[in-house]
């Protein structure tokens, strides 16, 4: 199948997609370089710029998906569909999250009548995610937005009150990472630190938690590992003075700051799953220029989310395996205001009061520990 990878209307490649795999098997030619999705081209030596093909791959991949969804593979199975990676080419790869898409050769479309920002979107494959077995499968509709979500978590996007909104579940005994991402919007509320703000409900008797994109049709998000990707990483470079690299060549602004401020917010939540695609920055789609470090979003894996060993320390990432090692890392803590958590752990116990899955003994260790793990920052 042929097609063109589009930056909103802007032609950037010729593309021919497998049909069966889903894999990019060419690329016939290359129309704008500098709007390629970053991390897809040679980063060094004679061929330095020139797109690479086993790179756009990963990156064209890294858009489904991933396998370790929760009950994906029976999803796949009520539509017919043998790989995640087949159901990109469904929604033209369109995502809430950036502008790139690919355009069927000849079809004539455009961004403004395709893109899932200003257009509406079938609930379709969101609902078979969640479970439920489609009538009749031939009349599914797949152009939708849950096509492109990233995680294991069962999520899928929704319209509400004319914004488009993400709910997202939790897992395991205690279900709690939506009651996490609460704690960690109100923590960061406290705190002043650029955030996407999540709330709580409940359907079918299981809790979610939801959160807006900030995205829009202007401004995309560019994950740290596209940026990481985009230079040959010395190896004189720890992985974080790496990413600092990347960012001062690219020119993204006030990047050590935000950082900094999401490990302090990492540290005092004992989040264990900080990867580098879960972070990342902002900028203009159409003139390129860099804004900054996104919100921070995806705060849910943590407080001992998984286990009912509360307070144990646990590993860390990205930088470092461990979040004293991380808290290593923040050389400015000038904004850090622990006067401002004061009170948190009885917010803490207020979230988690709502989950009938989480005992009082459970709230009551997790918010002394939250507690004192931001004393233990305040006393740097």
């Amino acid at each position: 199948m042929e097609y063109t990878l589009m930056h909103k209307d802007l032609p950037v490649a010729e593309l021919e997609i497998s049909e069966y795999s889903g894999q990019i098997d060419k690329i016939e030619a290359v129309h704008a370089p500098s709007h390629l999705p970053l991390g897809t081209t040679i980063s060094s030596g004679k061929e330095k710029g020139r797109v690479e093909r086993g790179l756009l791959n990963d990156w064209w991949r890294g858009r489904s998906i991933p396998a370790s969804r929760a009950g994906i593979d029976s999803a796949l199975q009520n539509i017919g569909v043998s790989t995640p990676a087949l159901l990109l080419e469904k929604c033209y790869g369109l995502s809430l999250s950036d502008h790139y898409w690919i355009c069927p050769k000849g079809s004539g479309l455009r961004w403004e009548n395709v893109n899932f920002f200003t257009n509406g979107f079938s609930k379709d494959m969101g609902e078979i995610l969640f479970g439920r077995e489609p009538d009749d499968p031939s009349r599914v509709s797949l152009m939708s937005p849950d096509n492109t979500s990233d995680g294991w978590l069962r999520k899928k996007w929704i319209v509400a009150d004319g914004k488009r909104v993400l709910m997202k579940g939790g897992s395991g005994d205690y279900s709690q990472e939506p009651y996490n991402e609460v704690i960690a919007s109100e923590i960061m509320r406290r705190l002043d630190i650029n955030h996407v703000p999540y709330t709580l409900m409940t359907e079918n008797g299981k809790p979610y938690c939801l959160c807006e994109t900030f995205a829009t049709p202007k401004i995309e998000l560019i994950p740290a590992i596209c940026v990481i990707e985009s230079m040959k990483k010395s190896n004189r470079d720890s992985a974080f003075a790496h990413l600092l690299r990347c960012c001062d060549e690219l020119g993204i602004p006030g990047v050590e700051r935000a950082i900094g401020k999401m490990l302090t917010v990492d540290c005092i939540i004992a989040n264990e799953d900080r990867h580098y695609g879960n972070f990342g920055f902002v900028r203009n789609s159409e003139t390129l220029e860099w804004l900054g470090f996104a919100p921070v979003y995806d705060s849910g894996t943590s407080l001992w989310y998984s286990t009912a060993r509360i307070g144990r320390s646990v590993e860390s990432r990205p930088f470092k395996k461990s979040h004293a090692e991380q808290m290593a890392l923040v050389t400015d803590l000038k904004w850090f205001n622990f006067d401002a958590l004061k009170g948190i752990d009885d917010a803490v116990r207020d979230i988690l009061s709502g989950s009938d899955d989480i005992d009082a003994s459970r709230c009551d260790a997790i918010a002394k520990s939250v507690l004192e793990r931001a004393w233990q920052i305040e006393q740097r």
